[in-house]
Parts: C-alpha cells; structure tokens; sequence
C-alpha cells in the first residue's frame, strides 16, 4: 500500500500561522510515501513567502512532488510575469516542471498549468500531455497511474466552466488512452471528487478527480483542509484531515473509498469487498 499526503493551495503569505505546525505535524504522523503538492504554495509569488514554503518543505522528511499554481507567478511585476513567470519558483522550490515520481506500486506525474496570461485560470498544452503519456506508457500496467495539476480537469456542482484546466477535453482522451487512473489538483478551495466518466463520456474509462481544500485562511466556506490517500490496486481511499480549531490540529472527517473494476474507478462502502 502507498500513501499520499495531497496538500494544495497552501497560500504562504496568507496562512494562519497556528496552523503551521500542527499542519507539520499530522504530515509527519502520517509518513506518507509521497507528499503531493498541488500548486499555489505562495500568495503573491513573493521571495519571503516562497522561502517560507521551502522551509515548511525541508522540514518533511518524505518524498515529494511539487506543481506550481497560478499565484506562484508574479502578478504585479509585469516584466517578471510576462518574461520570467517562475524564476522564484524554480529558484525556492525546484526546477522541474515535470516531475517524475515512480516505485514499485505507482508512477506520479507532474505538469505546470499556471500560465502568464490566464489571469489565474490554466491550461495545458499538447506537448505537455504527451510528455505525461511518454511518462505512464513506459511503466508497468499494474501500477496506479497519477496526474498532479494546479487547475482541476473536474468541478463542483454550482462552479463556473471557465475553471476548468483549459484544453481538459483534448488532455484526457490522450491521458484515458494512456490508462491514468487518479487526477490530484486544488485551485478551488473547495473539496471534491469526481469521476472523469460523468464529463468526459470516454468510452471504458472512468478515473478519479481528487480536489484538495486550501490550509491557507482563503476559504470558501470550508475549514483549512488537506487529503491523505491510501491505495492499492484495485482499491483507494481518500480521507480528508480538516482544521479543527478548538483542538487546535487536523482531524480526520471521514473517508472514501473506491475500487477499480469494469467500469474503471467506482465509490464502495468500506466494508465491500
């Protein structure tokens, strides 16, 4: 079995500092195999702030892939934006804008969808996708296949259709005909799984979309929040740990739990087999 810690929009810069190390904390219990970070480490892509997540990273003993967001680019400093959009990033954080995770039991990819000029919506292109592809088609069948985003490829009920990573529908027929089985992105401060089938109608296809909350203080109407995953095929499960206030840590809320079969990637009661 591996488990993933998926923390998303972390907004440094905009962070409840009594949640630091508590958030810190429950990570380091949890020792996952890999820590996934979905973007948005900083608020307004400032020096300190990008510092102050790497700081928060170094001190997590664990494997980890990182995607940057759109807040991870400049907005102000037209200049940077346009012409050096994650410089900062790539200085504080890390350099590869692909990044590979792979083990015995799964292979992590991921892909940057911050762009200079979405004005914080996102989009991924064909040479991305294909570097994704290259990627999962080079592995082993029976491994979990795993995209990391910013920007989500599924949406809640009642959120517009403009914040969907742009040019979803041409990245998932590629990415459906390469096998993937898990999306993990944030963006929307709002918690949510879904499953690829409902939007994209591939035909034996249907992966699941794993959304992450924001531990960061911008809400939307949900407490700090981060997903920890469990899987092992043919099953997963995603728990959510949510910012407790009165005890002053993360708590678990409750799980989820999936298992692959004919139909791809289905919900099952935890006591199904």
């Amino acid at each position: 079995m591996r488990v993933i810690v998926h923390l998303s929009d972390v907004h440094f810069g905009r962070l409840n500092p009594a949640t630091v190390q508590p958030l810190g904390d429950a990570i380091r219990r949890l020792a996952p195999d890999l820590l996934a970070v979905s973007g948005d480490l900083t608020q307004r892509a400032r020096r300190t702030e990008f510092a102050a997540a790497r700081q928060f990273l170094d001190a997590l003993p664990f494997p980890r892939l990182v995607v940057p967001g759109n807040h991870d680019v400049p907005l102000f400093n037209v200049f940077t934006r346009f012409f050096t959009p994650l410089a900062r990033y790539r200085h504080a954080i890390t350099s590869d804008l692909s990044p590979l995770y792979l083990d015995e039991e799964m292979v992590v990819v991921g892909v940057n969808t911050a762009r200079s000029f979405t004005w914080g919506e996102g989009r991924i292109n064909a040479s991305q996708v294909n570097t994704i592809v290259s990627h999962l088609a080079g592995t082993p069948r029976e491994l979990i296949r795993i995209v990391v985003t910013h920007h989500p490829f599924d949406l809640p009920k009642g959120v517009a259709e403009a914040r969907l990573v742009g040019r979803a529908a041409m990245a998932m027929q590629e990415l459906s005909a390469a096998g993937a089985d898990l999306f993990l992105a944030g963006h929307l401060h709002i918690s949510h799984i879904g499953h690829t089938a409902e939007r994209y109608e591939i035909a034996g296809h249907s992966a699941l979309v794993v959304q992450a909350g924001t531990v960061s203080i911008r809400s939307r109407g949900e407490e700090p929040s981060f997903n920890v995953l469990r899987i092992e095929r043919p099953r997963i499960s995603v728990e959510r740990l949510v910012w407790n206030v009165e005890r002053g840590e993360f708590v678990a809320t409750g799980e989820s739990h999936y298992r692959h079969g004919e139909g791809g990637w289905m919900k099952r009661s935890a006591t199904s087999d």
